[in-house]
């Protein structure tokens, strides 16, 4: 993503976003991991820290903002829509904190659940 300012033009990689939206989901409470659904078996896979980025998805848009879907694995017993809007919330503010990139949106998919 391409950012231009008074002082000139500023470029931020996915990679940024994808790091910066993983480490916070990560750290809201009930959140196990991030998830990665296989192509070749089918199955949900528990990401390790340093491959979060396969678990978020982006999209940038024409206005210079940015659409964000996230794959998480959660605990057992814990509130689905709780969790879920703790995280668009912690996520749509470090983004743009960090960022000052705008967040239209934030998809949270739940794509397993641990038990144990």
């Amino acid at each position: 993503m391409k950012i231009q300012t008074e002082k000139g033009r500023i470029r931020i990689a996915s990679e940024v976003f994808s790091n910066i939206t993983g480490a916070v989901a990560t750290s809201c409470y009930g959140v196990k991991g991030m998830a990665f659904r296989s192509k070749t078996d089918g199955l949900v896979h528990l990401l390790r820290r340093e491959s979060m980025s396969k678990g978020v998805k982006l999209v940038y848009h024409e206005d210079d903002s940015v659409s964000i879907e996230l794959h998480i694995i959660v605990d057992n017993g814990v509130n689905l829509v709780a969790v879920s809007r703790s995280i668009q919330s912690e996520v749509k503010y470090n983004v743009n904190r960090l960022t000052g990139v705008e967040v239209r949106s934030v998809s949270v998919c739940v794509d397993s659940m641990v038990i144990g």
